[in-house]
Protein backbone atom coordinates (compact mmCIF):
# COMPACT_ATOMS: atom_id res chain seq x y z
CA UNK A 1 0.00 0.00 0.00
CA UNK A 2 1.31 3.43 -0.97
CA UNK A 3 1.57 5.85 1.98
CA UNK A 4 -1.04 8.60 1.91
CA UNK A 5 1.69 11.24 2.29
CA UNK A 6 3.20 10.27 -1.05
CA UNK A 7 -0.19 10.30 -2.78
CA UNK A 8 -0.99 13.77 -1.46
CA UNK A 9 2.51 14.98 -2.36
CA UNK A 10 2.10 13.71 -5.95
CA UNK A 11 -1.29 15.38 -6.26
CA UNK A 12 0.07 18.66 -4.88
CA UNK A 13 3.05 18.58 -7.24
CA UNK A 14 0.74 18.11 -10.24
CA UNK A 15 -1.56 20.85 -8.94
CA UNK A 16 1.32 23.31 -8.41
CA UNK A 17 2.69 22.66 -11.91
CA UNK A 18 -0.74 23.52 -13.28
CA UNK A 19 -0.97 26.58 -11.05
CA UNK A 20 2.35 27.90 -12.36
CA UNK A 21 1.08 27.33 -15.89
CA UNK A 22 -2.02 29.40 -15.19
CA UNK A 23 -0.15 32.21 -13.44
CA UNK A 24 2.87 32.62 -15.71
CA UNK A 25 1.72 31.75 -19.24
CA UNK A 26 0.01 34.07 -21.68
CA UNK A 27 -1.13 31.53 -24.27
CA UNK A 28 -4.81 30.63 -23.87
CA UNK A 29 -4.36 26.99 -24.89
CA UNK A 30 -1.51 26.49 -22.41
CA UNK A 31 -3.64 28.01 -19.65
CA UNK A 32 -6.52 25.65 -20.44
CA UNK A 33 -4.15 22.67 -20.31
CA UNK A 34 -2.73 23.95 -17.02
CA UNK A 35 -6.25 24.08 -15.57
CA UNK A 36 -6.67 20.45 -16.62
CA UNK A 37 -3.44 19.63 -14.77
CA UNK A 38 -4.79 21.30 -11.65
CA UNK A 39 -7.97 19.25 -11.84
CA UNK A 40 -5.97 16.05 -12.38
CA UNK A 41 -3.91 16.83 -9.28
CA UNK A 42 -7.13 17.06 -7.29
CA UNK A 43 -8.28 13.77 -8.83
CA UNK A 44 -5.10 12.03 -7.69
CA UNK A 45 -5.69 13.24 -4.15
CA UNK A 46 -9.38 12.22 -4.18
CA UNK A 47 -8.64 8.75 -5.56
CA UNK A 48 -5.71 8.27 -3.18
CA UNK A 49 -7.71 9.22 -0.12
CA UNK A 50 -10.56 6.98 -1.24
CA UNK A 51 -8.13 4.10 -1.72
CA UNK A 52 -6.52 4.73 1.64
CA UNK A 53 -9.88 4.82 3.44
CA UNK A 54 -11.09 1.77 1.46
CA UNK A 55 -14.13 3.75 0.35
CA UNK A 56 -15.49 4.36 -3.16
CA UNK A 57 -16.37 7.97 -2.28
CA UNK A 58 -12.96 9.29 -3.40
CA UNK A 59 -13.32 7.62 -6.78
CA UNK A 60 -16.85 8.95 -7.17
CA UNK A 61 -15.62 12.49 -6.48
CA UNK A 62 -12.76 11.94 -8.94
CA UNK A 63 -15.19 10.82 -11.65
CA UNK A 64 -17.35 13.88 -10.97
CA UNK A 65 -14.30 16.16 -11.30
CA UNK A 66 -13.35 14.40 -14.56
CA UNK A 67 -16.84 15.04 -15.93
CA UNK A 68 -16.61 18.71 -14.97
CA UNK A 69 -13.15 18.93 -16.55
CA UNK A 70 -14.49 17.51 -19.80
CA UNK A 71 -17.27 20.10 -19.85
CA UNK A 72 -14.80 22.88 -19.02
CA UNK A 73 -12.43 21.74 -21.75
CA UNK A 74 -15.18 21.55 -24.37
CA UNK A 75 -16.49 25.04 -23.60
CA UNK A 76 -13.00 26.52 -23.15
CA UNK A 77 -11.63 25.12 -26.40
CA UNK A 78 -14.76 26.16 -28.29
CA UNK A 79 -14.38 29.72 -27.01
CA UNK A 80 -10.67 29.69 -27.81
CA UNK A 81 -11.34 28.46 -31.35
CA UNK A 82 -13.98 31.14 -31.87
CA UNK A 83 -11.59 33.80 -30.58
CA UNK A 84 -8.75 32.50 -32.77
CA UNK A 85 -10.94 32.71 -35.87
CA UNK A 86 -11.50 36.40 -35.17
CA UNK A 87 -8.10 37.57 -33.94
CA UNK A 88 -5.68 34.91 -35.30
CA UNK A 89 -3.85 34.75 -31.96
CA UNK A 90 -4.10 32.98 -28.60
CA UNK A 91 -2.27 35.73 -26.69
CA UNK A 92 -4.17 36.83 -23.59
CA UNK A 93 -3.00 40.42 -23.90
CA UNK A 94 -5.13 40.70 -27.02
CA UNK A 95 -8.24 39.45 -25.20
CA UNK A 96 -8.40 42.66 -23.18
CA UNK A 97 -9.67 44.32 -26.37
CA UNK A 98 -12.96 42.42 -25.91
CA UNK A 99 -13.90 44.50 -22.86
CA UNK A 100 -16.85 46.80 -23.54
Amino acid sequence: MIPINQIIALGLIIFVIGLFGVLFRKNLMIILMAIELMLNGVNVIFAGIGYHMKSPVGSIFAIFVILMAVAEAAVGFALALSYFRQKKTYDLDEISELKG
